[in-house]
This record gives C-alpha cells, structure tokens and sequence, in this order.
C-alpha cells in the first residue's frame, strides 16, 4: 500500500512527465484546490476536471516552460508538504520569473481531498507586467 507521501510523489512525477491523467489520478472526485490570493489563478477549484482546466490548462496556455521543481516532501500523516520552485516564461510579456513554493496537501483514503498553495506571487506578477 502506498503512503501519502508515495501518492503526492507520483502525482509530482506524472507532472513531470507531462501525464495529465496521472496528475489527476489521486485526486478525490470532490477534491478542494485554492490557488494564493494574489496568484494569477486565485481561487478554489472543485474536483479534477475543474483543477484541469483552471489551473493545469491555464498554467500552459500562459506560460512556456512552467515548472514545479519540488525539492522536499514533508509526511506529516494525513498532511503532506511540498516545498519547492516554480518558474516559467509569461508568453504575453516574455519575462521569466522564479519563486518559492508551498503545496499543502490532506489526503484521507489514499486520496487528495484538499490542496492549498502558498508562493511569492509578487514575484508571478512581475513577470506578467
């Protein structure tokens, strides 16, 4: 059986790979994803088709060369921390920007049930103007 952390692992590697399914693959079918107050995407998303189009698919409709480089997984049970960078080339502007990252996930049944982002979305906005 795989622990939480193996599950947000493989959710990070499937995104790493460019496997949409796979990403989406350990999400519950209610799942609550909040993107930061000041994010370009802020908000909360329900369920995986939502997060899909939202996020996933705007992340690569805007940006070339958007990445999640999450460098440390912190298991804390029912809670799972991912610390990392984001970085990515605004198309409309063509600057690029790196940031520091947060991902807080609660998984409950060997699924995501919540995810909640934490960045330096000044750092985004930069890039965008």
């Amino acid at each position: 059986m795989s622990s939480n952390k193996d599950i947000i692992e493989a959710h990070y590697a499937a995104g790493d790979a460019g496997d949409l399914a796979g990403m989406l693959a350990p999400f519950a079918d209610d799942i609550i994803w909040t993107e930061a107050a000041g994010f370009p995407l802020a908000g909360t998303y329900i369920g995986p088709s939502s997060v899909a189009e939202h996020v996933f698919g705007a992340l690569q409709r805007d940006w070339d060369g958007y990445t999640v480089a999450i460098d440390e997984l912190i298991d804390a049970g029912d809670t799972v921390i991912g610390l990392g960078i984001y970085s990515g080339t605004y198309r409309e502007t063509g600057k690029s920007f790196e940031a520091r990252v947060a991902h807080i996930w609660r998984l409950a049944g060997g699924k995501a049930i919540r995810f909640e982002q934490i960045t330096d979305t000044a750092e985004v906005l930069a890039a965008m103007s």
